[in-house]
């Protein structure tokens, strides 16, 4: 930024002032919020501080509204310009009001929302600034932040410009709403509150300072008092003896740029018209005779209040106007750059637009799946990357977390076992049993690898998503709307062969059991390995008087030959052990439902171990063909179609004459947008023109 003394700038030219009011009449005139914090100063006070007053003494005219309540209902953009007197014509003008008898050729005023004519009676002012009030929050106590922008050119003022705010007030009165307190004070923080503004927080001094709603307010934005002036007013109506000069020399409640006493006209005086040359003398004359302020009389008064406020504003305009002409430069490229975004209202054939629209879409899709958009991003993962994450960590992790043994337990393998020998009881562990259970342990396969192609859909759906949110779909919702269903209607087309190919793989996984895959385990190698474990999970017991291992003890476990289980154990333990010798005897039917008893045989434990084994073995081998075949199967149904068939689908189902133009039809936000930021740019281009004058 550049510093304020690269500025050649003579500090007390008014043109300062001038050029400011150029920039805040630029943004006034195009009907656009300044985006830029142009210095000013807000006036601020309660009701009954003597705002009013004080403005017409600087101007030295009467031409605000007077009243009860809330008179001052929208801010008033006061712009003071100083006009040397010029030789008077013999007679008046036609534009003057022959009736107003203190009427000046010199002296008039001109609104900004009525441009070119000329108010010389001060009267018309007033009833002009009623009127535009009232046309804006009608004739009831509402207010509205929408300035009104006076100009005044005399000879009798200096170059300065004010800004009236709203009366502070506490209770509401009338018909004044109840949240007025809140709205008025909501206002004046919006304008106190920007940082180039300097604030004129008037208060009466007959009362306590402590309790200024003006330097109350003013605290909240400015603690350190550095950009606010006190303004101190019915200076002689205080009691007999007291004064403000504590207040002066700021041992009271201190201001950087101090405070100012002035005199100004009471109730009196202006019902009876007296005019304001008359109430300055006697200001002056009240100063310069009191014992308290005549050594210090040339820095009190009305006079003395507008020369420092001329000074105050061209130092702080001369201070900011390096950063408001970076902002301007910075607000201008913003805006310029949004409305090349938004682009021109769409003008040609409306096939040839749709046609480049969706050439354009297909190719930024099949971009963003191959990672080859120039917009990557080195904070998230996104496109096909995505698509990657899904396959490579949650599917595959997804998958090798089944446990086929989950719900499956012990007992339950036993059963199929005695199942699966029909009315022989088996020499060896049955082939159709480890076929079984196998089978049904990998058509647990099918919801995880299912859930798989719903991820990748999901996906396909975000970046559609992120594809729509571009600024030229924002620009037609119907086009947009269009481009969303024919899309999400083609993925869902899309889902089903998929979802059928992948059922059909896992149906093949479980149609067929190649039990001589080379990484299968086969029996003889499943069976030593759970004799191997058993015995080295059971101690060795030796005959006592040999030293010798006992028989049937060392390798693997003794299995009863009888074709009884010792003891009652066995598959039907349970049965017989609530049975007597008669009842055995007896021969009863068996129950409708057998069930085995809680507890395996060690035979029935060494076959169980081997179809786990088995089984495991064998699913290890299906997970591993699965978590390669699956994402290939997705990849080649959902993802890989998508992309190349993306442009055919979209020309089929929208390249269709009669909707077109339907389809091209922007929405109220863009066109509405597109005026607001070509007025912001014009409005920023003459601004910049008006403070590149300044070198």
């Amino acid at each position: 930024m550049a510093s304020p003394t690269s500025f050649s700038i003579n500090v007390n030219d008014p043109s300062l002032i001038s050029l400011v009011n150029k920039l805040q009449d630029v943004f006034s005139t195009v009907g656009v919020q300044n985006p830029i914090d142009l210095p000013q100063i807000a006036v601020v006070g309660s009701q009954s501080s003597g705002k009013s007053s004080v403005l017409e003494n600087i101007v030295g005219r009467d031409f605000l509204p007077r009243g009860s309540g809330i008179v001052t209902r929208r801010p008033l953009v006061l712009q003071l310009i100083n006009k040397p007197a010029q030789s008077q014509p013999n007679g008046k003008s036609e534009a003057l009001d022959t009736t107003d008898k203190e009427a000046n050729l010199d002296e008039y005023g001109e609104f900004l929302h009525i441009p070119g004519q000329k108010f010389h009676d001060f009267n018309k002012i007033r009833e002009e600034i009623v009127r535009e009030t009232e046309s804006k929050v009608g004739r009831n106590a509402g207010i509205s932040p929408i300035p009104i922008n006076l100009r005044i050119y005399s000879p009798n003022v200096l170059t300065l410009t004010l800004v009236d705010l709203p009366g502070l007030t506490k209770v509401p009165v009338g018909d004044q709403p109840k949240d007025i307190e809140k709205q008025i004070r909501d206002m004046v923080l919006k304008y106190i509150g920007k940082p180039n503004a300097i604030i004129l927080a008037v208060t009466s001094a007959n009362q306590d300072l402590a309790n200024s709603d003006g330097l109350k307010l003013a605290r909240e934005v400015d603690p350190e008092g550095q950009r606010t002036i006190g303004v101190l007013t019915k200076v002689d109506l205080m009691d007999e003896g007291t004064d403000v000069v504590d207040i002066l020399a700021g041992r009271i409640i201190p201001l950087r740029l101090g405070y100012v006493p002035v005199v100004n006209r009471g109730q009196r005086d202006i019902e009876n018209k007296r005019p304001i040359a008359s109430a300055l003398e006697n200001e002056k004359n009240f100063f310069e005779g009191h014992r308290a302020y005549r050594n210090k009389a040339s820095y009190c008064g009305t006079p003395y209040l507008a020369r420092k406020l001329n000074l105050i504003l061209m130092m702080h305009i001369k201070q900011t106007l390096p950063d408001i002409k970076a902002r301007i430069s910075s607000s201008l490229s913003k805006y310029s750059t949004e409305l090349a975004q938004l682009g021109d209202s769409i003008l040609g054939n409306s096939s040839n637009i749709i046609m480049n629209i969706i050439t354009e879409f297909s190719n930024e899709y099949r971009t963003v799946l191959e990672g080859n958009n120039t917009e990557l991003s080195s904070i998230e993962l996104s496109g096909g990357a995505r698509i990657s994450f899904v396959f490579h960590e949650l599917y595959s992790n997804g998958i090798k977390a089944v446990d086929p043994f989950d719900a499956t337990k012990d007992m339950d393998i036993r059963t199929m076992l005695y199942n699966s020998s029909g009315p022989s009881p088996a020499l060896f562990v049955g082939t159709t049993a480890f076929e079984l259970i196998v089978t049904q342990q990998i058509k647990k396969l099918e919801d995880p690898s299912l859930k798989c192609v719903s991820l990748i859909y999901d996906e396909l759906v975000r970046i559609l998503g992120q594809l729509l949110n571009k600024q030229l779909f924002r620009r037609y919702p119907m086009l947009k709307e269009k481009f969303h269903a024919v899309v999400i209607s083609f993925f869902k087309k899309c889902m089903e062969p998929t979802n059928k190919l992948v059922r059909d793989l896992i149906a093949m996984e479980a149609c067929y059991i190649n039990t001589g895959h080379p990484d299968f385990i086969n029996g003889q190698r499943a069976m030593a390995i759970v004799n191997e474990r058993q015995a080295s999970s059971k101690p060795v017991q030796v005959d006592p008087k040999t030293g010798k291992p006992l028989p049937g003890r060392a390798g693997s476990p003794s299995l009863d030959t009888t074709g009884t289980e010792s003891g009652g154990s066995g598959f039907f333990g349970s049965f017989w052990a609530s049975k007597n010798k008669k009842k055995m005897a007896a021969m009863e039917a068996p129950p409708p439902i057998l069930k085995a008893s809680t507890t395996l045989s060690e035979r029935e434990t060494t076959e169980v171990e081997v179809i786990k084994l088995l089984v495991t073995s064998y699913y290890n081998i299906v997970k591993r063909t699965l978590i390669d075949m699956v994402p290939k199967a997705v990849m080649y149904n959902l993802v890989q179609f998508t992309k190349d068939k993306m442009q055919r689908e979209l020309l089929e189902m929208m390249y269709r004459s009669a909707e077109l133009d339907d389809l091209l039809k922007e929405s109220d936000y863009t066109v509405r947008r597109r005026k607001e930021c070509q007025q912001m740019v014009e409005s920023l281009s003459r601004a910049s023109e008006i403070v590149s004058q300044v070198q």
